[in-house]
């Protein structure tokens, strides 16, 4: 029998693996579906850091003090963030952006930290930071001096602010004025309905400087519902506490008397307890819950903050093992989500990504997308509360994302949605395309000619933290299916 030459040999070698790479391209996806029935124990990382800090609330009425001048008796007293509201206010016929508002009175603030609310917004709706129906001051004391802004948020979670200070359009950056703690100021706030061509004009004035915010376009017509004025803590998480007072204060043009207990409505404002939201201690991972709307009880999702690259111990992960996966093969994902509490400038990414690549420390925030990671987000700008849109980065520095592309609109409201994600990697002509839809509404992205070809690798499948640090989101999914090998 005749024996084939080195050449033969390496041209059916080459056959032969050029065949297994055809025939592993061509073959179908395998797919695995979790309803979370009981604990899968996934592939956890830092997901479960959780310590609780103490939180004490002591403000409202103060019969005897006088800090914020006048006569003796006044409204404050020490205000901390944190993710439980509280507030002291006085209860109001509803009012909407249709209504002139206006109130103004004497402010005080000792120095120290702290953030704190003043103003028009909704029992109903007070549970994050940048509320819906809100229109307040911000206060945030910063030693000896304080800064202020002045914002609103719509009843969709939009929102936006003013300053006192300088705004900076180019930078789209806000230089605030240091005001000088330990003195009263005069301040009054005022929404005309018909200002801003009709849209709605803030005007507010604290001390000597006033400043003006529009309603952004669209915004108005989003709607909102005031139904109290008063202190309300800012509703993040875990922080500093700070101390602020308020006196002479006139709502809508009724003057109110703290000489005598006014029995506004109290909320949480005179309380000592322990929270578990503390920026950025991570809670989430399996939980036992049925909040997504999944067949049964039991979920994915918890306390999710934005990480930081920076710090090994501010990037977490908690996903199922996969087979590695590539952008040569579609890859697909779908499920149950339920959005229940969500701050401004927070972001929730779900989605395949890699176990040591995407969770590299380094001292870059240049990009705030781990690498490695094909998936969905949930966040958006301030101006348009919560978006729900695909989003990627390779393993180089590109990537990309819907959040220009009209991506649907997701509500931190609690309600159950489907959703699902598509990776096509023959679509737009070959450079492939991501598609993700929220209830039926879709947005896609395609990846420029070049990504695909430089290429990721995904060994996990679920959620997995940014790399630019940020606030928090309460979010659950259910009843996934995913590309598993």
């Amino acid at each position: 029998m005749p024996t084939r030459t080195h050449a033969t040999t390496r041209r059916l070698v080459t056959s032969v693996a050029l065949l297994a790479a055809t025939a592993s391209l061509s073959a179908p996806a395998e797919e695995r579906r979790e309803s979370f029935d009981k604990d899968p124990r996934w592939d956890g990382h830092n997901n479960r850091s959780v310590a609780p800090e103490t939180i004490r609330q002591d403000f409202g009425w103060s019969r005897g003090t006088m800090h914020a001048g006048g006569q003796a008796g006044e409204i404050g007293g020490l205000m901390m963030p944190t993710a439980e509201p509280a507030w002291y206010a006085k209860p109001l016929p509803v009012r909407t952006f249709d209504d002139v508002l206006a109130a103004s009175g004497t402010l005080f603030v000792e120095p120290g930290a702290g953030n704190a609310l003043i103003g028009f917004f909704n029992a109903d709706t007070a549970k994050e930071w940048r509320t819906a129906n809100s229109l307040v001051w911000r206060i945030n004391p910063r030693g000896e001096t304080f800064d202020c802004h002045f914002e609103y948020g719509t009843a969709k979670w939009r929102a936006s602010a003013g300053i006192i200070g300088v705004y900076d359009k180019v930078r789209d950056r806000m230089h605030p004025k240091a005001l000088a703690c330990g003195r009263p100021f005069a301040w009054s706030i005022r929404y005309d309905p018909r200002g801003n061509g009709g849209n709605g004009l803030i005007t507010a004035t604290m001390g000597d400087d006033t400043a003006v915010c529009a309603l952004a376009p669209g915004h108005k017509a989003d709607g909102a519902a005031f139904n109290r004025f008063g202190l309300l803590n800012v509703i993040k998480s875990y922080d500093a506490p700070g101390t602020l007072w308020l006196d002479d204060v006139t709502i809508n043009g009724a003057p109110e008397d703290f000489g005598r207990d006014p029995r506004w409505e109290a909320h949480g404002n005179r309380r000592t307890y322990q929270t578990r939201v503390v920026r950025p201690r991570f809670d989430f991972g399996y939980s036992p819950t049925h909040f997504a709307g999944g067949r049964g009880a039991g979920e994915l999702g918890g306390l999710v903050f934005r990480g930081d690259c920076r710090y090994g111990d501010r990037l977490a992960a908690y996903g199922d093992r996969l087979s590695t996966l590539t952008l040569e093969r579609p890859l697909r994902a779908s499920g149950k989500v339920s959005l229940r509490w969500g701050v401004s400038d927070s972001t929730t990414l779900i989605g395949f990504y890699h176990s040591a690549h995407s969770l590299w420390v380094n001292p870059s925030q240049q990009f705030g997308l781990p690498k490695d990671f094909l998936g969905l987000a949930i966040e958006g700008p301030s101006s348009e509360g919560f978006f729900f849109y695909p989003t990627y980065r390779i393993n180089g520095d590109e990537g990309g994302h819907g959040v220009y592309a009209k991506p649907p609109y997701i509500y931190p409201d609690g309600a159950t949605h489907d959703w699902t994600l598509a990776y096509e990697p023959s679509a737009a002509g070959g450079n492939a395309r991501i598609t993700v839809t929220l209830d039926g509404q879709s947005v896609s992205i395609e990846l420029p000619s070049s990504h695909k070809a430089l290429g990721a690798q995904f060994d996990r499948f679920g959620i997995v933290t940014p790399w630019i640090d940020g606030n928090g989101q309460d979010v659950y999914f259910d009843d996934l299916l995913y590309t598993c090998k």
